[in-house]
């Protein structure tokens, strides 16, 4: 089975909808995707990405089932530098590094910032309904790996976002999700392969094949939206810091 997780176009957080830029975003990866012989679609709540899914359907002639645990991870947490930090996955380098346990899978969420904001919580809502899923297609979560009786080459599509989209892979691959977060970034329309492996009969694991692959945009000359990135270098002006 192949697993295909969209981050949502180029945002317009003010009124949880796309830029121009980022509805372009949308109509290239629609040609993308329909391409695609795709079994079901699932879509956050959130109009960003749901709008991000909409030229997709169209085109299609499909719907999609909404999800709510497919909307942006959520817990709020009082990041060292700042109180009040919008997410839970945003930290600064040299905060979250001086830690050690954020590098582990079974203990990322023990620091006293994440359980006073409950993330462990919301994590486990979140892979919970993931794995309830994957059982309707007939894998079932079995320790780090997954069971089935009988595989299948299905292409499930998922639109949603860059924070939640983590952790379903941190999941899926048995790791952190703050490695994660804090080691890759997906541009906005950006597309993540997962794909089962099943080397035994009966014994499946999932590998991801590309993570926030943007070719859809390049075919089109269209540059990547900086959204989700930081500074390159601290002087340059115009690119974030925060």
């Amino acid at each position: 089975m192949k697993l295909l997780i969209i981050r949502h176009g180029d945002p317009d957080y003010s009124i949880d909808s796309l830029t121009e830029k980022g509805w372009r975003e949308a109509e290239y990866l629609s040609e993308r995707i329909a391409k695609l012989d795709v079994r079901d679609f699932y879509v956050s709540p959130l109009g960003r990405a749901r709008d991000t899914a909409s030229p997709t359907l169209k085109k299609m002639n499909r719907t999609a089932i909404q999800c709510e645990w497919l909307r942006e991870f959520s817990p709020r947490i009082n990041r060292p530098d700042r109180e009040n930090s919008p997410v839970s996955w945003d930290w600064l380098p040299q905060d979250w590094t001086a830690d050690e346990r954020f590098y582990l899978p079974d203990r990322w969420y023990e620091p006293s910032i994440m359980s006073e904001a409950h993330v462990k919580e919301e994590y486990d809502y979140v892979t919970r309904s993931f794995d309830e899923l994957l059982k309707q297609y007939g894998y079932v979560r079995d320790g780090h790996l997954y069971r089935t009786e009988q595989g299948n080459n299905d292409t499930i599509v998922f639109f949603c976002h860059f924070g939640v989209g983590c952790v379903l892979l941190a999941h899926l691959i048995g790791v952190s999700p703050m490695v994660l977060w804090h080691g890759l970034c997906a541009a906005p329309s950006s597309v993540t392969t997962v794909v089962t492996e099943e080397r035994r009969k009966g014994i499946v694991s999932f590998r991801a094949s590309a993570f926030g692959d943007i070719s859809h945009l390049y075919a089109k000359d269209e540059p990547p939206a900086f959204a989700a990135r930081f500074s390159e270098c601290y002087e340059n002006e115009n690119e974030r810091l925060d």
